[in-house]
Formats: C-alpha cells, structure tokens, sequence
C-alpha cells in the first residue's frame, strides 16, 4: 500500500485504469467533465503496474481498475463513483478536495 500512497499523494483526483478497459474510460470522462484534471495512472502502461494492481487488490480494490481516490481518500471502483454521482454527492467531494472550483 505504500507505493499507491506515495502515488497519490497532494494530487486532489487519482485514477488507476487501463487503457483498454471501456469502464475506466467512462469514470475518467465522468470525473473530467465537471472540469477537474485528475491524475491518470494506465496500469498496463506503466512499469510497476502489475504491482500497483496488486497493492490496489490488498485494499479490497474488486475489480483492480479503474480506482478512484479524492482528497488522497480510497473512494472505489466504478460502483462507488455512479452512486456517489447519483446521489449528487462527486461533485462536492471534487470541491472539497480541490479538484474544481465554483
């Protein structure tokens, strides 16, 4: 876990994704939208990939990608993301986090 914490580390939005995956792509575009820059880590294109997706597994990361983390804090996978969008809930995290402005 200390590798994806250096990772996210004073970064307001981190993604960990694939650039394969059809679902990566959808949060990313999603967390985009509301104009925040989020940090993209493509885990089939990096070189320690095969270990931060482990790391991400360890945390309880099902599936490994994409991962979401606002304000340095573990929100989750796909799931997580739309209920919190839904709920009208991701853009106040994306506020409070510094990732957009109002």
């Amino acid at each position: 876990m200390e590798m994806v914490t250096r990772m996210v580390a004073d970064r307001p939005v981190v993604i960990f994704s694939r650039s394969t995956c059809c679902m990566s792509h959808t949060i990313k575009t999603l967390i985009s939208g509301f104009g925040a820059n989020p940090t993209v880590y493509e885990l089939d294109e990096i070189q320690n990939g095969q270990q931060v997706e482990m790391e991400l597994q360890k945390m309880g990361c099902k599936p490994s990608v994409p991962v979401v983390f606002i304000g340095q804090q573990l929100i989750g996978g796909p799931n997580q993301v739309m209920t919190l969008q839904v709920r009208n809930q991701l853009a106040p995290l994306l506020i409070r986090a510094g990732a957009i402005w109002i």
